[in-house]
């Protein structure tokens, strides 16, 4: 039986890296962000506890870096929040609920951190 989040070529393309480096790939539509992708699609390790009102980190993730100039800057209070991440912040450390997923980054590869706690 064919899986929609994968095999539905109209929605954007997220690739999750996950600790034990296998890749999981998901689609969803475009609008949403990419936390709510990873929930949808029962992605381990992005826990996102507050439910995308940014307020826990439990959502943290690494972008590739070939992704990061695609994305919209990270606001203030975003930056200040991944200062309490349980994994180490790296320079494409960004919360998943903060990226809103568009055409633009359809492909895009992040690598969900060890532990978000």
């Amino acid at each position: 039986m064919p899986n929609p989040s994968v095999d539905d070529p109209s929605k954007v393309a997220v690739n999750f890296r996950l600790p034990d480096a296998r890749v999981v790939q998901a689609r969803a539509s475009s609008g949403i962000s990419l936390m709510e992708a990873a929930m949808a699609a029962g992605i381990h390790g992005i826990v996102a506890e507050c439910g995308g009102s940014l307020s826990c980190a439990t959502c943290h993730v690494y972008v590739d870096p070939e992704w990061i100039d695609r994305l919209e800057e990270k606001g203030a209070f975003e930056d200040e929040m991944l200062e309490g991440t349980a994994s180490p912040r790296e320079e494409g450390s960004r919360l998943s609920c903060q990226i809103e997923l568009s055409e633009k980054i359809s492909g895009i590869i992040v690598t969900i951190p060890p532990t978000q706690y």
